[in-house]
């Protein structure tokens, strides 16, 4: 079957995360090279303090103690405050308002990447029951301990009535919303569709990258000789697809599967090569014409010596790449929704970021690692969302790749 792409506008976009609430925060971070990175404290997630210490910095948004509205407190948990955080940045609301009144609210769709959802809120459950004896009173909406409980509280919070789907592929999950989007709209489905991800702070992930031995102590330092691995974050990124000529385009997405390793990605990055392949097919582009790669870059050793063997195969010597986990933490199901915002930034603000924390680049990557920002108009930009067990997927964002037809 011959894909016929339609023109997928991003008429809005948010982001919060540990540099703060709204883009300004994130393009004044991007600016000036500021690391939002604190080291894990105590009370930083749960209803009790840790019991056990961990020797690690993470991405924590402040500020996420305070109770949904009362119209939604059948979804209160800190990843849905996090999400109602990041939807009052920028207008954001206001957008999604504009298209629903313009399409109808059973015209849009809501489709939201997540690794934890609320599993947050059922971690506090069984801390009640340790210290309590028996469970906390539960919501009036069981739903709330579900992995669909981010979109089911995004999708009543903004009154919308189309589609409805949760993505969770670990921390490819919120670009894949994007391509899902796209396929909707591309279908005649939905005329719009709000995507993104949220993942908050919580001890199953905390911990349990601990495990597996990928937490650094120090803050972490992407494609840098020296690296340790990840620090986890939290973030909410959103976007307003619209299917429209216009605008910064969503030009083209490409998903694959490594089926590899559960954990660990394909050595050669098959299946990441596979998905910038499809990606870039889709979009019409050759490689070329990239001005800028915004890299999964999580600076555990395997990730960041995968996605530079991609980077030096694919793309030539001084195309500039960066990643910008330095600043945010890793935050997993979010994290390719917040890649997807930074390269939109950069994209209407001519500010490449550079990648923070890190000072001695590993060889391969010294044609096109960027550490401080970059003051630089490009057209077109890659986004990368690497995940465990290989679910890849990389977006390609931009201005039109023939404006003429875009406009028609």
């Amino acid at each position: 079957m011959t894909y016929r792409p339609c023109p997928v506008r991003v008429s809005a976009y948010t982001a919060t995360s540990a540099l703060g609430s709204g883009n300004q925060h994130h393009l004044d971070a991007v600016a000036h090279g500021r690391c939002g990175l604190s080291p894990l404290g105590p009370h930083d997630f749960g209803v009790v303090p840790m019991a056990q210490a961990l020797n690690t910095w993470v991405g924590r948004v402040a500020g996420l103690d305070e109770p949904l509205p009362d119209p939604w407190q059948h979804w209160d948990c800190r990843n849905n405050r996090l999400a109602w955080r990041g939807l009052q940045a920028d207008g954001f609301m206001n957008a999604v308002k504009r298209a629903a009144d313009q399409h109808g609210a059973h015209r849009v769709a809501v489709v939201m990447g997540s690794s934890t959802a609320s599993i947050g809120a059922t971690e506090d459950a069984y801390q009640v029951l340790a210290q309590c004896g028996e469970f906390p009173p539960q919501p009036d909406n069981p739903a709330l301990h579900t992995l669909h409980s981010l979109t089911g509280f995004v999708q009543e919070a903004l009154g919308l009535r189309g589609p409805a789907q949760t993505i969770s592929t670990a921390c490819s999950s919120s670009a894949k919303a994007f391509a899902c989007a796209e396929r909707l709209m591309r279908l005649g489905l939905v005329d719009a569709a709000v995507v993104g991800g949220v993942d908050s702070l919580c001890g199953s992930v905390v911990f349990g990258f601990h495990a597996l031995q990928l937490v650094s102590s120090d803050p972490c330092q992407p494609f840098d000789t020296r690296r340790r691995g990840i620090n986890v974050g939290e973030a909410a990124a959103f976007a307003l697809l619209e299917r429209a000529p216009g605008g910064l385009q969503l030009l083209g997405c490409g998903e694959s599967s490594d089926a590899h390793h559960l954990s660990a990605p394909d050595p050669h990055g098959a299946g990441a090569e596979a998905a910038l392949d499809q990606a870039l097919a889709r979009a019409g582009l050759p490689a070329s014409e990239v001005g800028y790669i915004h890299l999964h870059g999580t600076a555990t050793p395997k990730n960041d010596d995968v996605e530079a063997g991609l980077i030096t195969r694919r793309f030539a010597p001084g195309t500039p790449a960066s990643s910008t986990k330095g600043m945010t933490g890793h935050t997993l199901g979010a994290a390719g929704a917040l890649g997807a915002v930074f390269t939109l930034l950069a994209l209407e603000h001519g500010i490449l970021p550079g990648t923070v924390n890190t000072t001695s680049v590993e060889p391969g990557m010294r044609d096109h690692l960027r550490i401080g920002p970059v003051r630089a108009r490009v057209r077109h930009a890659v986004s990368h969302a690497f995940a465990f067990g290989g679910s890849n997927c990389v977006l390609v964002l931009g201005h039109p790749t023939n404006p003429a037809a875009a406009g028609a």
